[in-house]
């Protein structure tokens, strides 16, 4: 092999690497971060429901020139970014940001996701104030902030549920709540106005 060769290979190498390596993220104020929560209950259900790898999603916020994820987790409070991927399988994490023309809207974001902190966590998914599941609190921070909708709200009955069945009655203390409405991590992830500017997944 020669030396072009050589270093053409050796810049292809370090790329990849810089590609997979978690310390290249860079953190923005207001990026939403996704992972797989592991092998918990609510977190199967959701990654099944919606034929995805994300179970949970947080709110990138800079404090004291520390990097936090704004989470609802019961309760709704900031857990520092390393801690919060460390937790997640494999640590695996995906990170949107909002596109150039929707991020005059993230300091409201950040501001209006703040009167949620210390709400407990919504494991029935409803679409109400007195809980609050992940992609719930980052949908309303956005909504809050511009009234437009981030992500597809769905209904259950949209998703793949039926293996679950059991234990939604279960949760919910009588009947499958069909037509509930709710806004996914997956939904979230595909709103319009994000775009993908991270991956660290195998």
């Amino acid at each position: 092999m020669n030396i072009i060769h050589k270093t053409l290979l050796s810049i292809v190498l370090i790329f990849l690497s810089s590609c997979t390596n978690t310390q290249n993220y860079q953190p923005r104020n207001g990026d939403i971060i996704f992972q797989s929560s592991g092998d918990g209950q609510i977190s199967r259900m959701i990654e099944y429901a919606t034929k995805s790898w994300y179970s949970h999603s947080g709110l990138v916020v800079k404090k004291n020139n520390n990097w936090f994820v704004r989470e609802a987790v019961g309760p709704v409070k900031d857990t520092p970014l390393k801690k919060w991927q460390a937790r997640g399988k494999n640590k695996w994490i995906d990170v949107y940001r909002l596109k150039k023309e929707y991020q005059k809207h993230i300091p409201a974001m950040i501001k209006n996701s703040a009167k949620y902190l210390g709400r407990p966590y919504d494991k029935k998914y409803k679409f109400d104030d007195k809980k609050i599941y992940c992609s719930e609190l980052i949908f309303k921070a956005y909504k809050d902030s511009t009234k437009n909708n981030l992500g597809q709200i769905v209904t259950l009955d949209q998703l793949d549920y039926k293996k679950f069945t059991k234990q939604i009655k279960i949760i919910e203390g009588g009947k499958v709540p069909l037509k509930r409405k709710m806004i996914t991590p997956w939904h979230l992830s595909q709103a319009h106005q994000l775009k993908l500017t991270y991956s660290n997944k195998k």
